[in-house]
């Protein structure tokens, strides 16, 4: 009997709708944020640095083409045949006018080689007309959207000055899923006040709702944020890990997520000059592989406790 694969990975999902090596590009289009502009809150979440998404290739005074180009120059060189995917990262990508997003986005897919979109956006800032647009688009290429979630518990996404609570996050999941949308969640994993039982919970709300991907990763503590100061005045406000037990909360995390959502990754690594903690030491891949080996030597996989659930 063949054993079960340990989890269901970004890449597997990626193929059962595109050919072929795709890669992303992340992008920085000039977005701002309902929490940073005043519309819902000024400051941003406590827990945000922009400067971390910037990527190693493009500038964010280029366009959207030239980002992209730089991006699939940076990428060619080791894989010339690769496809890419035009990912809109930094802030809240659509929050501006339908207008406007739908230029961004069109520009993007004119560049050459580029077979779809990533947008990542917050819950809130899914307007009706830009839904029209996404989900006319989808019938010709590929469209994933991507909520910043967080957190599932309100009482955190209010300590965090997320501005909005989880149902309107469980609501836009299924906005999007009723267009027939792809839809992947952002969720981090350690935010203040939460005990690793609220994390593992995470996995069984996340379970219950239309959820293609999941991205977790590790809370960042990060130079210039208010969560920075927030620790520094009081350390115990957050849940410490080792690379250790941080492995083994992701396992039993996947042991109770649902076998179908793909995850993207287990961990972040911000720019060193911006990093306070936790710093590890280990790459993405690294970490990855020692989640992998924690599957193995437990002989568990993504799903075990959710299929035992269902049966019960």
């Amino acid at each position: 009997m063949q054993a079960p694969p340990l989890y269901r990975t970004f890449p597997s999902f990626l193929a059962e709708h595109l050919e072929g090596k795709v890669q992303k590009i992340a992008l920085n289009a000039g977005f701002t944020c309902p929490n940073r502009d005043g519309s819902k809150g000024r400051g941003g979440c406590t827990y945000c640095n922009n400067q971390t998404f910037n990527p190693s290739y493009g500038l964010i005074n280029q366009t959207i083409t030239e980002q992209m180009e730089d991006g699939i120059r940076f990428f060619a060189r080791k894989y010339p045949t690769m496809k890419y995917l035009a990912y809109f990262q930094a802030y809240t990508n659509t929050y501006a006018s339908v207008d406007q997003c739908i230029s961004l986005y069109e520009e993007a897919l004119a560049v050459p080689g580029v077979v779809g979109l990533v947008i990542g956006t917050r819950p809130d800032c899914l307007p009706e007309p830009l839904l029209d647009y996404l989900e006319a688009l989808a019938t010709r290429v590929f469209v994933l959207v991507e909520l910043g979630l967080e957190s599932t518990l309100d009482k955190t996404l209010i300590r965090i000055n997320r501005q909005h609570d989880h149902a309107c996050s469980a609501e836009a999941l299924h906005r999007l899923t009723s267009r027939g949308l792809l839809s992947g969640a952002h969720l981090i994993l350690g935010l203040p006040g939460e005990t690793p039982e609220d994390m593992l919970h995470h996995a069984d709300v996340l379970s219950q709702l239309p959820l293609d991907t999941i991205k977790l990763h590790q809370l960042q503590v990060i130079k210039g944020t208010v969560l920075a100061k927030q620790i520094a005045d009081d350390p115990s406000i957050i849940h410490p890990f080792t690379p250790d037990t941080y492995v083994e909360l992701l396992v039993g995390f996947l042991e109770r997520l649902r076998p179908d959502i793909a995850v993207e990754r287990f961990v972040s690594q911000s720019p060193p000059d911006l990093l306070i903690s936790p710093d590890w030491g280990l790459k993405n891949y690294a970490f990855t592989h020692k989640v992998e080996q924690r599957l193995r030597s437990t002989g568990s996989h993504q799903g075990r406790l959710y299929a035992v659930r269902l049966k019960s």
